[in-house]
């Protein structure tokens, strides 16, 4: 065993809480406070995954949320959750978790075969291969695609668990935990304004050692005191395991806190996760920065690391990487890493530094007995699925020797984190003197400190940190007193070398998550993919989900040797957010489900409930689908009510239809432009029934319109599409015609409504309403309006059908929606009154051939619905130009048709498309689409209405096939007229 724990140290870890968990169903143990990965380390666990294009045995590189290689798949079931990065997976009891991308095991992946084809597989192959022959696309390539994609599996149930959105507002808001956001907050704290600290790991402190002294106490007492400090004072939020992941305008920030995470289940009521909008006047980013591994053959074998995160393993978590580590490294902070090593009593086998002086923390180390070689970098790791050894060469290439060791900390040196500022909308510029790229000059209320600004050093950290708060408090307008920064002991770091390619002939890995090495980008080069955006898209570099944290300098480096320019010219990539991923289930929070959108229950919505409806939603709304009896199926219930409403009469919620006031002296003018018939003549006390279009000519929305007074009309619209006709009508109003005289707003949840049809609809409601209402036939005919006095209120009634039966719709104010319904309910029941849903409205619009939703698809047009006549051509109305462009008036346009079952299936279904020739069905021969079908009482078969081309009069009586791959049918079908059932209209009196 080579990776172990530590008989001592770990500053996050308790050792008298052990905890139990499982890796590909082994049983092991760590400590509270591990992360799943430094509980692997511990029990000796290097392999971990394998890598996405080749499948080659990964452990992990970091000790953080940049980590690309070790990707888990943590428990199982519904809460199933793919690609968890081991390093930020904290240790609960029982956790479970398994390894990915691999078939059938870990040890043994059947796929690493890839390697083997590894010359075929260079960047870009995906733009090369799979184009000939192009008949195999569908049948072979697409499959093989398909089956590769991805790295993990997702959960196939539906999570159990919940999701929070939050808001807060504060003055400061500083972004990181380590010393200088420590020092930030502090400082901005105490000028009385409102600070939130957010910091992504579970512990604050960030890269800061025990052996660090800050205003002369160890660095993590001073992190601890700091800490209680902060939470001492009301004026701040301190926010552990909450990673800023988003930067927006107004300094607007996204968070995501991981609530829960790190326990196996949430306890009743805690979310999951909890996705945070924060509003701060200003921002302080102390990110830190990340380190870059080294680019050399074999560097992504396990036990290759980076240097920080050996060094974190050791001293957080008590765990060494191996008994014996190799560390290579460009610059002064690997022998800060030997240092530790040799005190926690893990052996050096060798420093290879690439710079050929030597620093005073090289001399420090020399003088403890650690062999130093300068001048020299990596060739090659070796072993198997662990590293065994490493072979070192000169600058030059030179191959000098090699040293027996089962860990390698690369220190490639530190790339700033400007992830955050560069969603700011500015790009990063270049520092030689750090060979990476540092925040620019602000364009927000922000400033970067610390490691993300590019200062390393921890005195440095903490006099910008102290200084940001300051300047941020004040920038909010807060009283902010200088004071002292917390003091540390400068330390003088030597230059950093700038090595992004060791010589060699292997795989030289710069993006290890896609697998991205040295060669694709200078292959990338060579193909004229030159621009650093082309050759990110074209290789995959820093596109997987850790955004190139550890790879894009590199990557960029590399690049900007093969263009043989300097790095500032060729420019970095920007970043978008997420900043690390975020689980869809956290931006959806409680919107999923009944609650993605507010469930809305109309007025009568428990008297429904009563007579045992099933509901079903429509918009927002909750609306009666049927209304089964005992031991009734749906097919039963629907033919039933359907038939029973001609028969004798139904009751149906319309409550949620789309209900718009519209007031002023010009009011009608107003809807003669809105609508494609006439308005202006309509006299009150009757309703008409509009089409409306889009400006691009094609039908937008229909419904019935009531005058009832000279400046008075009351629209009503489909259930979908009240809240966009609302928002047409405010546009046309407000940008098209401002100069009419005309006023609306939406009374959809003021006046509720049934609707009663059938033969004996007149005797019921005369019943239910007394002499408070004259029905008649001279006082109410079709298609007329009447305003009464009703239980002291006032209500409306219209004498308008979608059944073709004697029909009613009656309004009332939302409160009397229940004393409405069983005033009529009980007046019907010497008349054979029923409960009728949704799915019979349907039967009995179809019969009549009237059109709704599924007709109004968007791109039909009045006259491909039989309605073209109602198109005036005495008055201008939106989308009258277009709706007359050749193409919308040609002869072969699918028209509205009737369509009557044959035989060759039980039933006909929707979306089932037409042709002449069942066994001849393509694109080409395609005549029209099925759109509404029914089993029809009336008829006694199974009927539809669809669009065909050249509508009834091309095909009347004709045979076509209703063809549907989906369901294997082509039943034959007969074209008929899209009106089935009293075609006259002759029932609409009774």
């Amino acid at each position: 065993m080579s990776a172990h724990r530590l008989k001592n140290g770990g500053l996050l870890i308790n050792r008298a809480k052990p905890v139990n968990f499982t890796f590909d169903g082994k049983s092991y143990q760590g400590f509270e406070g591990d992360t799943l990965a430094s509980a692997l380390l511990a029990n000796g666990v290097t392999l971990m995954g394998r890598s996405f294009k080749y499948h080659r045995p990964r452990g992990c590189l970091s000790a953080g949320s940049e980590e690309p290689n070790a990707i888990v798949e943590m428990r199982s079931g519904a809460r199933r959750e793919p690609n968890t990065r081991a390093t930020m997976a904290e240790l609960y009891e029982g956790l479970e978790a398994k390894s990915q991308n691999r078939f059938p095991s870990l040890a043994f992946d059947v796929q690493s075969v890839n390697q083997l084809l590894s010359p075929f597989l260079t960047a870009g192959f995906y733009y090369k291969t799979f184009m000939w022959p192009a008949s195999f696309w569908e049948p072979i390539y697409e499959k093989i695609i398909r089956r590769s994609a991805g790295l993990g599996s997702a959960a196939v149930e539906p999570d159990p668990d919940t999701y929070e959105h939050s808001h807060d507002h504060c003055d400061v808001l500083v972004v990181g935990g380590g010393p200088a956001g420590l020092a930030a907050a502090l400082s901005a704290a105490k000028s009385g304004g409102r600070v939130i600290l957010a910091e992504e790991q579970m512990a604050f402190g960030g890269m800061v050692s025990p052996s660090d002294k800050i205003d002369g106490k160890a660095a993590d007492k001073w992190v601890a005191e700091t800490l209680a400090k902060l939470a001492a004072m009301k004026n701040v939020t301190i926010m552990p395991r909450t990673t800023v992941f988003g930067y927006y305008d107004h300094n607007v920030m996204a968070a995501l806190e991981r609530v829960s995470d790190h326990v196996k289940e949430p306890e009743d009521g805690m979310p999951r996760q909890r996705l945070w909008t924060l509003r701060a006047k200003e921002v302080v980013l102390a990110c830190g920065s990340h380190e870059r591994a080294m680019t050399f053959d074999n560097n992504d074998k396990p036990g290759v690391m980076l240097n920080n995160a050996v060094r974190t393993f050791v001293e957080k978590f008590g765990v060494s990487p191996g008994k014996k580590i190799a560390i290579v490294t460009t610059n002064d902070d690997a022998y800060r890493t030997a240092e530790i090593l040799l005190d926690a009593g893990v052996a050096v086998a060798v420093i290879a530094d690439a710079r050929t002086e030597l620093s005073d923390a090289a001399s420090r180390m020399k003088a403890r007995g650690v062999t130093i070689d300068l001048g020299t970098v990596p060739r090659q790791a070796n072993g198997g699925k662990r590293v065994k050894s490493l072979t070192l060469q000169t600058l030059d290439g030179e191959v000098t020797r090699t040293f027996g060791c089962d860990c390698v900390a690369m220190a490639g040196g530190y790339s700033p984190d400007v992830h955050l500022v560069s969603q700011t909308g500015v790009a990063p510029v270049w520092d030689d003197a750090l060979k990476g790229f540092v925040p620019p000059a602000p364009i927000r209320a922000e400033r970067s400190a610390g490691a993300s600004k590019g200062s390393f050093d921890l005195a440095a950290c903490l006099e910008e940190g102290h200084a940001a708060g300051l300047e941020a408090a004040s920038a909010a307008g807060f009283d902010a007193k200088a004071g002292n920064a917390p003091s540390a002991e400068a330390i003088a770091n030597g230059p950093i070398a700038a090595i992004w390619r060791c010589a060699g002939n292997g795989k030289a890995f710069v993006d290890f998550q896609n697998d991205v090495t040295a060669k694709d980008i200078t292959l990338a080069e060579q193909e004229g993919f030159v621009s650093v955006e082309h050759a990110k898209r074209y290789t995959t570099l820093g596109m997987a989900t850790d955004q190139g944290k550890t790879s894009n300098v590199t990557g960029i480096g590399i690049l900007a040797e093969a263009r043989g320019e300097p790095i500032p010219d060729v420019g970095t990539t920007r970043f978008r957010p997420p900043y690390s991923p975020v689980a869809i289930g956290a931006f959806a929070g409680h919107e999923r489900g009944y609650e993605f959108q507010p469930v809305r229950r109309t007025a009568m919505h428990a008297c429904g409930e009563k007579l045992g409806a099933v509901f079903v939603e429509a918009g927002q709304w909750l609306r009666p689908q049927y209304f089964p009896k005992p031991n009734e199926g749906v097919m039963e219930a629907i033919y039933r009510e359907s038939k029973q409403v001609r028969e004798t009469a139904g009751i149906c919620d319309v409550s949620s239809l789309g209900k718009i006031e519209i007031f002023g002296d010009d009011a009608g003018e107003f809807l003669n432009r809105l609508y494609i018939n006439g308005w202006k003549l309509l006299k009150p006390g009757k309703a008409r029934y509009g089409l409306m279009l889009r400006e691009d000519g094609f039908v937008f929305d229909d419904g019935t319109t009531s005058r009832l007074a000279d400046d008075h009309f009351f629209m009503t619209t489909t259930t979908a599409n009240a809240a966009r006709v609302l928002s047409h009508m405010e546009h046309a109003s407000q940008v098209l015609w401002p100069d009419l005289d005309v006023q609306f707003c939406s009374a959809t949840e003021q006046w509720c409504g049934v609707a009663v049809a059938g033969p004996n609809a007149r005797k019921i409601l005369e019943k239910a309403f007394g002499k408070a209402l004259d029905m008649s036939e001279e006082a109410l005919p079709f298609m007329g309006v009447q305003t009464f006095e009703w239980n002291g209120t006032t209500a409306r009634i219209f004498r308008i059908s979608f059944s073709g039966e004697l029909a009613y719709e009656v309004n009332v104010p939302w409160t009397y929606g229940e004393e409405m319904w069983n005033a009529i309910w009980d007046a019907g029941q010497d008349h054979g009154l029923i409960p009728y849903g949704t799915e019979a409205l349907s039967v009995l619009r179809i019969e009549k051939g009237h059109v709704a939703g599924n007709e109004l698809d968007g791109r039909t047009t009045a006259a491909d619905m039989g309605l073209g006549r109602m198109m005036s051509s005495k008055k201008p109305f939106i989308g009258q130009k277009l709706a007359g462009r050749e193409g919308m008036i040609a002869e072969d346009r699918e028209q509205l048709v009737g369509l009557k079952l044959i035989e060759g299936a039980d039933r006909l279904r929707g979306g089932a498309h037409l042709f002449e020739d069942a066994d001849d069905a393509n694109r080409e021969n395609d005549l029209g689409w099925i759109t509404s079908v029914c089993d029809s009482p009336q008829l006694g078969c199974w009927i539809g209405l669809g669009y065909l081309k050249g509508g009834v009069e091309a095909y009347a009586g004709k045979t076509l096939y209703a063809v549907n791959p989906l369901f294997g049918e082509a039943p034959a079908v007969e074209v008929v007229s899209p009106h089935f059932f009293d075609p006259k209209g002759e029932r609409l009196n009774g």
